[in-house]
């Protein structure tokens, strides 16, 4: 089968963009930079994730809801921290046709000032808490480093659960089940990722703390996936979100925020595609299984009722199927579903009929064999599992093996992916270290991270490791 021009061990970034391309995932000539084109594949799959983030948000209760785009300035400008934090990526509306506004509008680069003017409305009483909310939306930020499709761009498909809460400890549980709701839907994903607790200059704006969601790409680098925020009540003093207690007093609510975009999409291409194009794992493939009938001149319909019947029979698993009957080559067949993806291949020919078997094609390892024609269904499930599982195995080895804890920023130099430090706590000490690796502080590891070490830059004693990458 053809390769891609460029291979993924020799040049990361540029096979990443031409499988991009290649997979019709998305169309990067808008004549906006950043603004790019979903095509119908990529769109398909952007789908698939938000589906599976809509089920765990069914799961815990979260309702789903949908705010207008557009943000007076008068409420952007209600939490001041919030403001410095995005200011400067703003892009501002100050006119309706030939009309100059009253007041400048904004385009949303995330919802926390479109929705908690309304919030304040809708809680009363503790009876109204705690509100779990979420809506899937584009959000708008003018990015001004180089753009890359769905890794960094400018209008972003974007996921964002707001909740309020009667007191701290009850966000704090918030947060814990964000976690959960983290590991079983990058699980699916076969995405293995590291949580850290962002620095202090470096959390959400307005946010009391923020902890990261990030993985590990071939080119060694980091991708923040997404990231989940407490609040306390930061926001909720300035929008006056609060609540009557049992007891009758009014309290003013806590917050969190839970946000993850299109760069799950962009984690997908980059961590499990190879030089033939896409590998999907099967929770969010559209297409899980493609029978490609093995044509020959007077047993069409043979062939052809063959796929049809096995179809309609993974369909009635749940096991999403789709018979490839075009008038074109079983090779280009082959050529088109293993750049798009699709975890399983299924042949069937006159021979296979005839021998009451089939031929399945796993796309993550090429691996061919003949199932029995009775025990194919529950088969191809088997390994539909296991494709899932070798995927997500694949991608933890590269996080496992290119995790490093080091005491020297000597060591740390020559250290490719993500490495971690003692710290002392001290900003300057931690922008000294970037500076001299070259590299992004990522945060505190949320487990593990008591240091008995010292600071390498100022030798006081360490107060936990920080980690450090490269970014996108």
């Amino acid at each position: 089968m053809p390769e891609t021009k460029v291979k993924k061990t020799k040049d990361f970034n540029e096979w990443y963009n031409e499988i991009v391309e290649l997979a019709d995932l998305c169309d990067k000539r808008y004549p906006i930079k950043g603004m790019n084109v979903w095509r119908p594949y990529g769109w398909k799959l952007m789908t698939h994730v938000d589906q599976l983030i809509r089920d765990e948000m069914s799961l815990t209760n979260h309702q789903e809801v949908n705010f207008p785009l557009l943000i007076p300035e008068s409420s952007f400008k209600k939490e001041e921290e919030h403001i410095e934090g995005f200011g400067s990526e703003v892009y501002w509306i100050s006119h309706a046709g030939l009309n100059k506004l009253e007041e400048r509008w904004l385009l949303r680069p995330t919802s926390e000032t479109a929705m908690y003017p309304i919030f304040s409305i809708w809680i009363r009483s503790h009876a109204d808490l705690p509100l779990k909310t979420f809506q899937i939306v584009n959000t708008f930020r003018y990015e001004t480093k180089q753009t890359r499709a769905f890794i960094r761009v400018r209008e972003i498909h974007f996921f964002e659960a707001h909740t309020c809460h009667v007191d701290f400890n009850d966000a704090e549980k918030q947060i814990q089940e964000d976690k959960e709701i983290a590991k079983r839907l990058f699980d699916k994903l076969s995405l293995p990722y590291i949580l850290s607790k962002r620095p202090e200059w470096d959390k959400f704006a307005g946010a009391f703390y923020t902890i990261s969601i990030d993985v590990l790409m071939p080119s060694f680098r980091t991708l923040q996936l997404g990231s989940i925020h407490q609040y306390k009540d930061n926001f909720s003093k300035p929008y006056n979100i609060s609540y009557e207690g049992e007891d009758g007093k009014h309290n003013y609510c806590h917050q969190t925020t839970y946000g993850m975009s299109e760069r799950i999409l962009g984690a997908l291409v980059g961590i499990h595609g190879d030089n033939k194009g896409l590998v999907m794992p099967p929770e969010v493939a559209p297409i899980q299984v493609v029978l490609i009938p093995i044509i020959f001149k007077g047993e069409e319909k043979n062939v052809l009722d063959a796929c049809d019947d096995l179809s309609l029979k993974l369909s009635n698993e749940c096991i999403k199927s789709f018979v490839d009957k075009r008038d074109i080559t079983p090779g280009n067949k082959f050529y088109d579903w293993e750049l798009k993806g699709v975890p399983l291949r299924v042949e069937i020919g006159p021979r296979d009929i005839k021998n009451n078997q089939i031929v399945i094609v796993r796309r993550d390892n090429s691996e061919k064999q003949s199932l029995a024609k009775d025990t194919a269904v529950n088969k191809i499930k088997e390994e539909l599992n296991m494709i899932s599982k070798s995927l997500y195995d694949t991608a933890k080895k590269l996080l496992n093996e290119n995790i490093k804890r080091v005491n020297t920023v000597d060591e740390a130099k020559n250290i490719k992916g993500i490495v971690e430090l003692p710290w002392c706590g001290i900003k300057d000490c931690a922008l000294e270290i970037e500076n001299i690796i070259d590299g992004n502080t990522l945060g505190e590891p949320i487990d593990d991270n008591e240091c008995n070490n010292s600071c390498p830059v100022c030798n006081n004693p360490a107060k936990t490791w920080m980690r450090y990458a490269k970014s996108y």
